[in-house]
């Protein structure tokens, strides 16, 4: 790794030194004639920008052909998923489409307007019209869509009580999750970092005198169950860290000394998420790779790769710090008795702690 960075820093200095050059001769125009481009040159460099262009359009097309269906393929597991799915895709065509016109443009006029000789440049000094149309239009085009997320953003936050959702704490610290659930009053007991007591398990710092933290249940895996509205509570015992659930399209920074909130229905089960073709198929692509390395490891006598299986996952996706890479918790989505089911086997608060 050593020698592959010393590598790039002396190519970085090569090409630095190159440019500076580029640079001097440049600033030696007007002495030596022979500096000036020719005709010749300006044609050439016109041709190559066509040539660029096509090879920009090629790239496009070849890319279009092999993964132009991962934007458009959703394996979203919420009910706001689609709606952020599409938000992505209108936003992606509009970028598309202002990146095509735009590029030819650029490297048409490159081409049309090259430097030839006795051929003076025409220029307006300002145009008011262009320039009200080159600026307003970017100003449609932003303003819907900046209001359509805004939209998209508040039907998402946007939490209904009467559909009772059930409440669950997403607890962060360096480099793990543990999750909270609010037992069967659905509130959360009163917490604080100052409040953490090792010595008689209460990990996460939970009032012990608050009757609502009594039923409280701490697990390290999170199940959820489908078709009901969670509500997260988020807190972080140490530095900066986000939440991320990726299939369920939601992510909202954990932060030391406040409690942030993001809430999601779940629509897919974790076992009818791995029917699902596209992850049905990367599950498979990722074992064929996995038994490959395992036939390496077992001529060496090393044990083999255990076989994947597809879970969703709640991932930190902040650098939280040397070990970030690694902080992540199972996500199971049960059904309603599956789910009940498992939470009868979970120990309360008030009878896991370690009477002194």
């Amino acid at each position: 790794m050593t020698g592959l960075l010393t590598i790039l820093i002396l190519l970085g200095i090569t090409i630095a030194i190159w440019q500076m050059v580029k640079i001097f001769d440049l600033t030696q125009a007007n002495r030596d004639k022979s500096q000036v481009a020719t005709d010749k040159d300006n044609s050439v460099n016109g041709y190559l920008m066509l040539a660029f262009l096509g090879f920009i359009y090629l790239i496009t097309i070849i890319s279009f052909a092999l993964w132009g269906d991962l934007p458009l393929v959703s394996n979203s597991a919420s009910e706001h998923g689609p709606e952020i799915d599409r938000l992505m895709i209108i936003t992606m065509v509009v970028i598309f489409v202002v990146q095509t016109i735009t590029q030819f443009l650029l490297h048409y006029f490159a081409f049309k307007y090259k430097g030839e000789k006795g051929k003076k440049a025409l220029f307006y000094a300002d145009n008011d019209k262009l320039e009200f149309i080159w600026t307003i239009i970017p100003v449609i085009a932003l303003a819907g869509l900046i209001m359509y997320g805004l939209f998209t953003w508040n039907d998402i936050m946007f939490i209904d009580e009467e559909e009772d959702p059930l409440v669950i704490e997403l607890y962060a610290q360096q480099f793990n999750w543990k999750a909270r659930y609010a037992g069967e009053d659905n509130v959360l007991g009163k917490a604080n970092v100052r409040l953490i007591n090792l010595d008689n398990a209460n990990i996460l710092g939970l009032d012990e005198s608050d009757p609502n933290a009594e039923d409280d249940i701490i697990t390290t895996e999170l199940h959820l169950p489908v078709g009901r509205p969670i509500l997260f509570k988020m807190r972080s015992q140490d530095v900066l860290h986000s939440a991320y659930m990726p299939h369920f399209r939601a992510q909202m920074n954990c932060v030391p000394g406040m409690i942030t909130q993001f809430s999601f229905t779940p629509t897919v089960t974790t076992e009818e998420m791995r029917l699902n073709p596209e992850i049905y198929d990367k599950v498979r692509n990722i074992n064929k790779i996995r038994n490959d390395k395992s036939k390496k490891l077992l001529a060496k006598g090393e044990e083999p790769l255990e076989s994947y299986e597809f879970d969703y996952l709640l991932l930190c996706n902040k650098i939280c710090g040397k070990s970030h890479y690694n902080m992540q918790m199972k996500i199971i989505v049960d059904t309603q008795d599956d789910y009940e089911a498992w939470l009868k086997e979970q120990k309360l608060f008030k009878n896991s702690l370690v009477q002194n």
